[in-house]
């Protein structure tokens, strides 16, 4: 993904003085005021604490609000018109921001899921819901969509290291997170699966049927979950005295799970496979086919998230199930809260649980 490009707006003020003449040129004003981020450093809080400050929301702790209003000061932080004008205008809408490209977004039962439980979530209220697929877009016209006042809040889901305009997002509304950030601050909201769990369930269910060279096909590792689901697998491999036979990474589609699997049998062939998706799981199972391997009988498949795609294969998947509908409809909650001046959890921890069929 390309860098974003964003131009920040000022509200009109009284430049800072300048202690010679006591006055100093617009151009000067402009470079020293403050940015929210040196806000958020000084006071030690998130930019999502500081921008909730500015918009006045009841959803910070006495602590943050005197340590971000002391930072302000002294910093002579003057917030933008974007941010401001939230404070006074509602839009009653909110955003799901993905930033994915559409072939992934509309491929991957993961997001129907999630879409559908948000929406489950709104429907007793006034809201409506804004679909913003980031696609190959750095982010510029959605970025500047969302702090011009298009939305109330932001729900972001499938998040990577690359993704930078999500901090510019969470500067300018409240955002609830589906799962960990790759930055995160004390004033984040965050709703996530036990993903180091679930990898480590799965992978014991190999190892409890017998598996002993046992390997995994990872998400990127620029998202936090897919790193959290190595982690797990390899905690359950040591723990069991075992190492790890390989370790490819896929991008969670169907394609990328079979062009793991190829790349694995070219050195060597695993008697159980760990795949952090169904559909890499789908995919590896039809690479293995090709090959000529039988599942379960001579390479073991465990996916990960129980959608439709794992009761569609032939044998049918052996998955460790996390419940996607209501995290779409926790994620929803929490920002509808933080819309009406609540406290809600700052993290919300879903359980998984492994489904056995006939793959492992």
């Amino acid at each position: 993904m390309n860098a974003l490009l964003h131009a920040e707006l000022e509200a009109p003020g009284d430049p800072p003085r300048n202690p010679e003449n006591g006055v100093m040129h617009k151009d000067a004003a402009r470079s020293a005021r403050a940015t929210i981020e040196e806000v958020a450093a000084a006071a030690g809080v998130s930019r999502s604490t500081v921008s909730r400050v500015v918009n006045g929301s009841t959803a910070v702790s006495p602590e943050a609000l005197a340590a971000v209003r002391a930072a302000i000061e002294r910093l002579n932080y003057v917030p933008n018109r974007a941010a401001r004008s939230l404070a006074s205008k509602q839009t009653q809408a909110i955003a799901l921001i993905v930033p994915e490209d559409t072939t992934r977004f509309f491929g991957d039962p993961f997001f129907a899921a999630i879409v559908a439980g948000v929406t489950g979530a709104l429907g007793g209220s006034d809201y409506l819901l804004n679909l913003l697929i980031a696609s190959d877009d750095p982010g510029d016209k959605m970025t500047s969509f969302v702090r011009n006042g298009g939305v109330d809040g932001a729900i972001i889901v499938s998040h990577h290291t690359s993704d930078a305009f999500i901090d510019r997002i969470a500067d300018a509304v409240p955002v609830v997170y589906g799962g960990r950030p790759v930055r995160t601050g004390p004033g984040d909201y965050i709703v996530d699966v036990d993903n180091v769990d679930g990898a480590r369930v799965a992978t014991q269910r190999l190892i409890d049927i017998g598996r002993s060279r046992i390997a995994t096909i990872s998400g990127p590792l620029t998202m936090v979950a897919s790193v959290d689901r190595v982690q797990g697998f390899r905690s359950a491999l040591a723990d069991a005295g075992l190492a790890s036979f390989a370790e490819e990474a896929g991008d969670y589609s169907e394609s990328s799970g079979a062009d793991a699997v190829r790349r694995m049998l070219a050195s060597g062939r695993p008697d159980g496979i760990f795949v952090a998706s169904d559909l890499m799981a789908r995919g590896a199972l039809t690479a293995l086919r090709a090959a000529g391997i039988r599942v379960p009988e001579d390479v073991a498949l465990v996916g990960f998230d129980d959608s439709s795609v794992a009761v569609s294969t032939d044998p049918q998947l052996t998955t460790v199930r996390q419940p996607m509908y209501a995290q779409g409809e926790a994620m929803a909650g929490i920002l509808l809260s933080l819309l009406a001046g609540g406290d809600p959890p700052h993290t919300t921890i879903l359980p998984t649980e492994l489904v056995v069929r006939g793959s492992a």
